[in-house]
């Protein structure tokens, strides 16, 4: 590829992980948001994929962080670096020296004018030429290949890491919508809490995760599963083994879970009727790394009376979505769905 043109670039730039859509090529990186800095250099020792193995294994030097908390910026300095390692990744194949691409970047839709323009900033900062936002439920929606365009409702529950993003979209714009900072984070907090709880075993990031990945449940298995952990025993302080099954793991997040729904509940309450009426047609789609908690889609039917459905690829809807606005950025432009500022 030689330097005449430069593709420009969406990013999902997410609590848990960052992922790169690169114009007319797709998503070229999907990394966690973790940074690893030396605490007395302040260098970046890892950025990614790298960084996230070293979390809870650092020593005193070294720190992993992550510099988005609850779908915003947290640590302004570590995002934009942090970006700017993501654009040179995605543009790596490139022999010239690294362009300045076009960048779309979503955000959750309950920010603030303030924390939007933090991310344009950063993004700017990292190497950006122009930068756009686009609400993530919207995102969500269009790789989820709804027809977001048509006067007809459709309705998103995008759960990242951070953020859970609930929308009813209609001709190209979101009718209603509601943003809660309750998602995959705060299932894993919410499993660490338990265990803590129950068994004065104290876990880290990474088990609690690998626990709702593995044997979480919103609602209760036909055939109970179980699985070994190893943790630090609050009261002797040494390391011990425990068999956790999954009704223990259902029962930890029932709270978190119930806030998704209540989030969903409530915005369909605010939901105009003709649009509800399409909803009921067309089903509410699942989105985002929660979306692949098991039985989450069976739960809010049950609650909802609703279809529900999983998006195909959850994990990518809004990576895609993102890609795919920077392909109609004309239509942005006009509708004002994204927020570029020129200096």
């Amino acid at each position: 590829m030689f330097g005449g043109f430069t593709r420009d670039l969406g990013i999902d730039l997410g609590t848990a992980n960052t992922l790169v859509y690169v114009k007319g090529k797709g998503i070229a990186v999907r990394e966690p948001s973790v940074v690893a800095l030396r605490t007395d250099t302040k260098k970046i020792e890892a950025v990614g994929e790298a960084a996230k193995k070293m979390i809870g294994r650092t020593p005193g030097n070294i720190r992993a962080i992550r510099p988005m908390k609850d779908g915003v910026i947290a640590d302004f300095d570590t995002t934009a670096t942090m970006i700017k390692y993501f654009i040179r990744r995605a543009q790596k194949e490139r022999s010239f020296p690294p362009r300045h691409p076009n960048v779309m970047v979503c955000v959750p839709s309950g920010i603030t004018a303030v924390e939007k323009r933090a991310v344009e900033d950063a993004t700017k900062q990292a190497g950006a030429r122009e930068a756009y936002t686009i609400e993530e439920p919207f995102a969500a929606a269009i790789g989820a290949d709804l027809p977001v365009w048509e006067p007809t409702g459709s309705m998103v529950v995008d759960i990242g890491g951070g953020t859970t993003e609930v929308a009813v979209i209609s001709l190209g714009g979101i009718v209603t919508s509601r943003s809660i900072r309750v998602a995959g984070d705060e299932m894993d907090e919410s499993i660490m809490q338990y265990i803590k709880r129950l068994y004065n075993l104290m876990i880290g990031e990474r088990t609690s995760e690998q626990l709702k990945m593995e044997i979480g449940s919103a609602l209760p298995l036909d055939k109970v599963e179980s699985i070994e952990i190893r943790g630090r025993d609050l009261v002797t302080g040494l390391p011990k083994t425990l068999a956790i099954t999954s009704d223990e793991i259902t029962e930890a997040l029932s709270d978190t879970v119930n806030a998704i729904v209540e989030a969903v509940k409530v915005t369909l309450e605010k939901c105009p009727p003709e649009l509800s009426a399409d909803i009921m047609d067309r089903g509410i789609v699942l989105t985002g790394g929660g979306a692949l908690l098991r039985n989450l889609d069976k739960m809010l039917s049950r609650e909802t009376g609703m279809p529900v459905i999983v998006a195909e690829n959850p994990l990518d809807c809004v990576a895609i979505g993102t890609g795919r606005a920077l392909e109609n950025i004309h239509l942005f432009k006009s509708k004002g769905n994204s927020s570029s500022r020129k200096r």
